[in-house]
């Protein structure tokens, strides 16, 4: 880049085999006069000539440089034109502004003004406004502190105060098939769904502003119901933040090929997936307030694990604790050291055999893990005494 006469140019500089004639610099002069100098001009010497570019509409250069050529037989200038079109259309421009192509002032074309302001007008994250969610953080009752407790979650959660948890992991019952001790899946999809939903609303209620919630979900594929779209419905209309999504790859190559839908034909393939969704929202803010000394994720994970797909096999022990939908250790690991500081408070309302409580006790964070049914609450507790430090 160069600068000429106060403007910034792209120097280009062509060779000039033959000596141009002084009406063949005449036709030259009367081609750039059609175009704004501050835009492009030239420089000419007997040797060689010098464009200076920094916009142009491509086509009417080209158009004008034609017409030219058809009033002046110059071979010549026949070269040098070529020569010059090769080498622009070769450029690549940084933009495209009213038909002509930018090729400097790349930072000025898209620099924002204001652009924190701008964000602030434009309303990111529209759809949580009037959210109206307290700042105000409270402590978790000690009863509830690095507990496992089995009952209804609703229940259980109406009884804390609001604004007492950082970090909300779990994965609600499928309810496709996988049979629960205490989950009856002839449930109306509906009556599932409406029930979810309050539990997710206290969960909601109880989260710290700044703290987040994150759901393993696997559509149900088999009933055609994106149920990682109704439950991110769910969190954007009561206002959370949307902060992503994570493809969790379970490496499950041997998929069950029991189905295909119509074999060999577009009339209704069935479509089969080895991913379950990761969703994650966050209450009234993006940032989570916290220690950096409580910040326990080692910059090698911190640049694996925030590139959103993640490779994990899925759990091998789901009939050695008799639970058909267990997540592995290592994605709760994951998502607690991502999401969360040491000494957090992390709840799961659907707490199973105790996956998330006992990653995060491991982990340094305290914890409340709910579950109805008493065979998983049992064996969660046992997870737990069994965890030496």
């Amino acid at each position: 880049m160069i600068k000429e006469n106060g403007n910034d140019y792209k120097e280009i500089v062509f060779p000039i085999p033959t000596k141009l004639n002084l009406k063949e610099k005449a036709y030259l002069k009367k081609i750039f006069k059609r175009f704004p100098e501050n835009e492009i001009t030239y420089a000419i010497s007997d040797e060689q000539f010098t464009l200076f570019l920094k916009s142009i509409d491509i086509q009417q250069f080209q158009n004008e440089l034609d017409k030219i050529q058809r009033e002046i037989k110059s071979s010549s200038l026949l070269v040098l034109f070529e020569a010059v079109m090769k080498k622009i259309y070769s450029i690549k421009s940084y933009a495209i502004k009213n038909n002509k192509r930018i090729y400097v002032g790349y930072n000025n074309e898209i620099k924002v003004k204001d652009k924190k302001a701008k964000e602030t007008n434009r309303q990111q994250y529209f759809y949580t406004s009037g959210n109206n969610f307290s700042e105000n953080n409270n402590l978790i009752p000690p009863e509830f502190e690095n507990k496992i407790i089995c009952g209804d979650s609703f229940e259980i959660l109406k009884k804390l105060p609001d604004n007492c948890i950082d970090l909300v992991f779990t994965s609600p019952p499928y309810n496709f098939g996988l049979k629960y001790e205490s989950d009856n899946d002839s449930h109306y999809w509906e009556n599932y769904f409406s029930k979810l939903f309050e539990i997710f609303s206290e969960c909601i209620r109880v989260l710290k502003f700044g703290g987040r919630v994150v759901v393993n979900v696997q559509p149900l594929f088999s009933d055609y119901i994106p149920t990682h779209h109704i439950i991110s419905n769910f969190f954007m209309s009561n206002k959370l933040i949307w902060k992503g999504e994570i493809l969790w790859e379970k490496n499950n190559y041997n998929c069950k090929y029991t189905s295909w839908g119509s074999w060999k034909s577009p009339s209704n393939p069935y479509l089969k997936y080895t991913w379950e969704f990761i969703e994650i929202f966050a209450k009234g803010s993006l940032k989570k307030e916290g220690n950096i000394e409580d910040a326990d994720i080692t910059a090698d994970e911190f640049k694996k694990w925030v590139v959103s797909k993640w490779s994990i096999a899925a759990e091998k022990n789901m009939k050695g604790f008799n639970h058909p939908a267990m997540f592995p250790e290592e994605l709760a690991t994951r998502v607690l050291k991502l999401f969360s500081f040491k000494n957090d408070i992390v709840l799961d309302p659907f707490n199973g055999v105790g996956t998330t409580t006992l990653v995060a006790k491991r982990s340094n964070r305290r914890y409340l893990g709910i579950d109805i049914a008493k065979e998983y609450c049992e064996k969660a507790e046992n997870r737990l005494s069994e965890t030496l430090f």
